[in-house]
């Protein structure tokens, strides 16, 4: 069963017992969790699973069996920014929504927030990288979600870039609380973003962690150290090889 919330008036996301199953094998493997109104949750994976979620929680997929309660109001932002490319910057973050000045104003206050008002009657093809995930973000939260759906939307920028955008997706979310489900490879990402670190093993979680590192949060700081060495080893790699999850 995929439905609204209608039980705890502080969860936006209630997961009991679910289970995917590709072939014999399942990627999903009786899972629980819970993800608060106005939290961020990072999750990353050993393996595969967590993309596969993201996808149940945006009913882009089915599940095989549990309970899955959810907002109505979600979205989702992928990798690739998925803009339409016939149409400009602005029609883009307004697709789908009632034409008229209301939504026009609303969604030049989009593009305000992540700083591309000045670009609202560009094309997609004229952006950069960079640029075009702006407007993917402007595009979600333009709808106002409860629950906002992030699979990986940083991992095709250049390292500043990157970084740049987790600073604005930081800040935006802070502002908007939505729940947040931030699907990532990067350790450092995770923590330096999300309230919650979760990891994936053979379907089931194998870590919860709440952070308690206060923001700004700089990696050089012991806790951000420490908290990063045990994420790797709960994953069994060595933390002075690689940093991704």
């Amino acid at each position: 069963m995929t439905a609204p919330v209608g039980t705890a008036p502080g969860t936006a996301v209630r997961i009991r017992g679910l289970r995917r199953t590709f072939g014999e094998r399942h990627v999903l493997d009786g899972l629980d969790l819970d993800i608060a109104r106005g939290e961020f949750l990072a999750l990353g994976a050993s393996g595969t699973g967590k993309t596969t979620l993201l996808r149940i929680l945006g009913a882009l997929d089915r599940h095989d069996q549990g309970t899955v309660l959810v907002p109505e109001a979600r979205t989702i932002v992928f990798q690739e920014p998925r803009l339409v490319p016939s149409k400009r910057v602005l029609a883009n973050v307004t697709v789908a929504l009632p034409r008229g000045e209301r939504t026009r104003a609303t969604g030049l206050r989009a593009l305000t927030e992540v700083g591309l008002e000045r670009h609202a009657d560009s094309w997609p093809g004229t952006l950069s990288g960079g640029e075009a995930q702006r407007v993917a973000l402007a595009r979600a939260l333009v709808r106002e979600p409860e629950l906002l759906l992030l699979d990986e939307p940083f991992a095709a920028l250049d390292a500043l870039t990157r970084l740049r955008m987790q600073d604005l997706v930081g800040e935006l979310c802070r502002r908007h609380r939505p729940a947040v489900l931030l699907v990532t490879h990067d350790v450092d990402e995770a923590i330096r973003l999300a309230d919650r670190v979760a990891v994936l093993r053979e379907g089931q979680l194998v870590t919860d962690e709440r952070i308690v590192v206060d923001h700004p949060r700089d990696p050089a700081d012991p806790a951000f150290t420490e908290l990063r060495r045990r994420l790797l080893a709960d994953l069994g790699v060595n933390s002075t090889v690689t940093e991704k999850i």
